[in-house]
């Protein structure tokens, strides 16, 4: 693994750079299901042999967008989930180790029977290793996966703001297609449907996303992962969004998958508080002199992790004519982490701790700065 993560970076440095907003790529297209086949759940039945189509005339790179697109287009592969309720339903995966992909938990839900479309080869068959709703990141094995689907790299340090990226996906059952754009935001809570939870350590970018992108990654143009693409916000007619999208952080990635290859679940640490960040008016109400942010507990679940250690909202208190909540604490430090907001609280949450660990919180309670001790517990099972 290490020549081809070698021969990757330097195929990478030796393309030439220049200027290019977007390329649309696929030399062999998905088949997609007719209107009239649109909603049957039937299972296809075909052969793994591994004998290839005929290879079309593949184009020079002549940019550095171009190159990053052809090293990596061969570990990127459609996803076709078949035998579901509502028929068959699409999205992306990529190469993550060996014959293991990931994708999203939300592409993998509604069926069972997954398959693989590699680009130039054609379909394979795949089995779902492990899931996890509360990332949602899922992996998948392929059977019989091509020599030169190889594995892609995850950053080793999380790039900045500003940084240079690529889109890489299925949108509309587009195969193939290419998209780029930069990172415009770091460290967001990406809100999972139909759950009280979040994801921490969301990555924003510009990169169009469209439905099929999902489960695809999102490189650097050195060809390394800086996420997982989730969604993007689309808005309302009212208030149209254009160009913001969300990917699952290759640091939370590192964390998760390693857990789903071996187990096929990941425990995710659990506080068993409400929270909401610290505004002009918390602070007045509650005598916060020199506290500038921090996150407010609103809620202590009464038989959670935090209950008799933490405190929640005791009454409230009218500021500038709205009701605030007074008498919770307000966290200003998780171990050696400061928490500005509740996106840096689960952040530390999900990447520095696990169920069972016991970490120290500094609080301010009654205008009164103090540590307690709490020790984590798990998630409870998700009701979706």
């Amino acid at each position: 693994m290490d020549d081809e993560r070698s021969s990757r970076r330097t195929f990478l440095a030796s393309a030439s750079i220049a200027l290019s907003t977007a390329i649309a790529g696929c030399s062999l297209g998905a088949p997609t299901d007719s209107p009239e086949e649109s909603n049957t759940t039937e299972t296809a039945q075909f052969s793994n042999d591994p004998q290839r189509p005929p290879q079309q005339e593949q184009i020079q790179a002549d940019s550095q967008l171009s190159g990053v697109y052809q090293e990596v287009v061969d570990s990127v592969t459609a996803v076709r989930m078949e035998g579901g309720m509502q028929g068959a339903a699409a999205g992306t995966a990529w190469v993550y180790d060996d014959d293991y992909l990931v994708t999203n938990e939300h592409v993998v839900r509604e069926g069972s029977d997954p398959f693989l479309w590699f680009t130039d080869i054609g379909w394979r068959d795949a089995s779902i290793v492990g899931t996890d709703l509360y990332s949602d990141l899922a992996v998948l094995e392929a059977e019989n996966k091509p020599e030169e689907a190889t594995p892609l790299d995850l950053v080793d340090e999380e790039p900045p703001v500003g940084t240079r990226v690529a889109a890489v996906g299925n949108p509309f059952e587009l195969t193939g297609s290419f998209t780029s754009g930069v990172i415009s935001g770091r460290n967001r809570t990406i809100q999972i449907p139909r759950t009280p939870f979040s994801i921490a350590d969301g990555v924003q970018t510009d990169a169009a996303l469209n439905p099929g992108n999902s489960g695809g990654p999102l490189i650097t143009h050195d060809g390394e992962v800086v996420g997982v693409i989730n969604s993007g916000i689309r808005g309302s007619q009212a208030n149209p969004a254009e160009n913001v999208g969300f990917a699952i952080s290759a640091a939370l990635v590192r964390e998760v998958v390693p857990e789903l290859i071996e187990d096929g679940t990941y425990e995710h640490s659990y506080l068993g508080v409400g929270l909401r960040d610290v505004t002009p008016g918390i602070i007045d109400a509650n005598d916060l002199d020199g506290v500038r942010w921090g996150v407010y507990i609103g809620e202590v679940v009464s038989d959670g992790p935090a209950a008799g250690t933490l405190r929640g909202t005791q009454t409230t208190e009218r500021v500038r004519g709205r009701q605030v909540p007074v008498g919770g604490d307000v966290i200003v430090r998780m171990g050696d982490w400061t928490i500005q907001n509740r996106e840096r609280l689960s952040a530390f949450l999900a990447l520095e701790t696990t169920p069972g660990d016991t970490i120290e919180i500094e609080v301010v309670r009654d205008g009164e700065r103090e540590t307690v001790d709490v020790t984590v517990g798990s998630r409870p099972d998700p009701e979706v």
